[in-house]
């Protein structure tokens, strides 16, 4: 009897949470050798839907997923502007034949077929893919960094010039690996000829012009993108807190996935329009400094003059309004799919709150 009791104890299945349970019955009939039973894991009560994050903020997983949103964000809505993006630069290169969108995207048509509006997806994926693993994953690991040197409380208080420090450095990184397929892309764009496609484009540089052919761009690129993503990151972070504070009629944390997507698409919208407004007279001296052989970034200025660079703004502004506010809500979609931490919009530290009370006694 005693015996009996003991082996119940021994092989009671709530014993402990991780306790083995012993699946044989008292005949010696094995139901699977192999087979060990445990109780399953409390779930993290931190998270919606009980499923805490996957993994810790600042960690090697998290920085490669993060890489990973910017590659499906960057990659995916720039090729699928393409269009828009071949007629924005057209009309940069050449105003009086293209004129404006409705006419630029009627005489290319006109002229090549529907088809031609598709020239350059293939370095724009390749070579956007490539930014937005830079841009979003270095990003995210220079906020990180630049925060830590800080401490917490000269990070809230300068919380903007840390998005822009850290966007900027991220964004220096991601050039390097833009530059060649944007040198392919606007030559493909907007010279006739010069060729079809990636396979044909990037030989026939290096094989004309040598691996400088691909960067002899890469000073204004960075004239362009860098301004361009500092205001796209620190713009949209502090949008996103604004909105919060002050639209949004509930705390984050009580807010459904669906509902912070939504704020996330709005503030990325907001963002948008003043980057394309920043960056606008560099991106037209690189389309044409793109086109032009033998030309540099001082000569394309001068020549263009300052109304001459901003030629192309109206169609950009809706390319690039679109196009952040869309890449914002992909890189937040995979950071919700694959559960990364996403802390909320920052709030003063307790111990500056303190110091704050004490200076007011």
């Amino acid at each position: 009897m005693s015996r009996s009791i003991s082996d119940l104890m021994r092989n009671n299945p709530f014993g402990g949470p991780l306790t083995p349970v012993n699946c044989e019955s008292p005949t010696g009939l094995k139901v699977n050798p192999t087979r060990t039973i445990a109780a399953a894991a409390a779930a993290s009560p931190s998270s919606g839907g009980g499923e805490g994050d996957s993994c810790e903020y600042g960690s090697s997983k998290f920085y490669a997923l993060c890489g990973l949103g910017g590659i499906l964000s960057c990659g995916i809505t720039h090729t699928a502007v393409v269009p828009l993006d071949l007629v924005k630069c057209r009309i940069q290169v050449d105003p009086g034949k293209y004129g404006n969108l409705i006419k630029g995207f009627r005489v290319s048509v006109q002229e090549s077929g529907i088809r031609e509006l598709g020239k350059g997806w293939a370095p724009t994926a390749f070579g956007y893919s490539a930014q937005g693993l830079c841009k979003f994953g270095f990003y995210e690991v220079f906020k990180h960094l630049y925060a830590d040197m800080l401490g917490e409380e000269k990070s809230y208080l300068w919380r903007t010039s840390l998005y822009l420090a850290a966007s900027a450095s991220a964004e220096f990184i991601a050039d390097i690996a833009l530059c060649p397929m944007e040198a392919v892309k606007v030559r493909i764009q907007t010279q006739p000829g010069f060729a079809r496609t990636l396979r044909e484009g990037a030989p026939k540089i290096l094989r004309e012009e040598g691996l400088w052919g691909f960067y002899k761009g890469i000073v204004p690129l960075w004239g362009r993108q860098i301004p361009y993503t500092m205001m796209k990151f620190a713009c949209f972070e502090r949008t996103v807190e604004a909105l919060y504070k002050h639209v949004v009629p509930k705390p984050r944390s009580e807010c459904t996935k669906a509902e912070q997507l939504v704020v996330t698409f709005v503030a990325g919208y907001i963002a948008g329009v003043f980057c394309a407004v920043v960056s606008h007279p560099a991106d037209t001296i690189v389309s044409k400094l793109n086109q032009q052989k033998g030309s540099s970034f001082i000569t394309i200025g001068k020549n263009l003059g300052f109304w001459g660079m901003w030629k192309g703004l109206f169609p950009r502004i809706i390319m690039i309004g679109t196009l952040t506010a869309l890449q914002w809500f992909i890189y937040d979609s995979v950071k919700v799919y694959f559960r990364l931490p996403r802390p909320p919009p920052p709030e003063m530290p307790e111990s500056l709150k303190k110091k704050l009370e004490a200076q007011k006694q």
